[in-house]
């Protein structure tokens, strides 16, 4: 008599577990008639209005991402100047740069700033990346940012290295001679005429200040 009444005391149970589930799955379904707003997580109420649709055909639609989101790292190479800042406050070198010195201004950016080294190389390994942001924040021209790109996973851990640089290896070597031939030819200044004297550095001015009463 025991067992019969344990046998339906369970029944009885799955049931009710069977039907709470369904009531919940039906519940959501008429309420899914709708895709969710995104709000932001400031807006009153915030949590009142997550009822609806929450899923999307991804990669077919994406979810909008914040401005300030801390993703891809992309490097525009025309507005770079190759200062370096980016690589020296790197808290996982991740970035590495090879500069090769200018003989002469070789242009400008888009906010006016000279240009006077090239970039040989320019190379983001965001395997190492750890997004803090920082070299972004650094950039003088601002030509270092993070973009909205966050599914870009690979078999290849290696192919996580993007290069930036678009400098061949006829230009590098050209450039690197170019450099070597225009420091030769300063280190080796022609001596100054006879009967001229050589420049000197011109002299500090001081002002005489007279003390007080004089």
């Amino acid at each position: 008599m025991e067992q019969q009444t344990g046998y339906w005391r369970n029944i009885r149970e799955a049931t009710r577990s069977v039907w709470g589930g369904l009531r919940l799955t039906f519940r959501h379904i008429v309420k899914a008639r709708k895709s969710v707003v995104n709000h932001s997580i400031k807006t009153e109420g915030y949590f009142d209005q997550q009822e609806g649709i929450a899923t999307v055909q991804y990669p077919h639609v994406s979810i909008p991402l914040p401005d300030n989101g801390r993703y891809k790292l992309h490097n525009e190479i025309d507005d770079c100047i190759v200062c370096d800042k980016c690589a020296k406050i790197c808290p996982v070198n991740c970035i590495t740069i090879e500069p090769i010195k200018a003989t002469e201004e070789i242009g400008r950016t888009s906010d006016g700033t000279p240009k006077r080294i090239y970039a040989a190389k320019f190379d983001i390994d965001m395997g190492k990346c750890c997004f803090c942001g920082l070299c972004t924040t650094v950039c003088p021209t601002e030509c270092l940012t993070m973009t909205k790109t966050y599914d870009f996973s690979v078999f290849d851990i290696r192919e996580h290295n993007y290069a930036f640089a678009e400098m061949t290896a006829a230009d590098i070597a050209d450039k690197k001679k170019a450099l070597e031939e225009h420091q030769k030819s300063k280190a080796v200044q022609p001596p100054p005429p006879s009967g001229e004297a050589p420049k000197t550095a011109r002299p500090v001015f001081k002002p005489k200040i007279k003390p007080p009463g004089t």
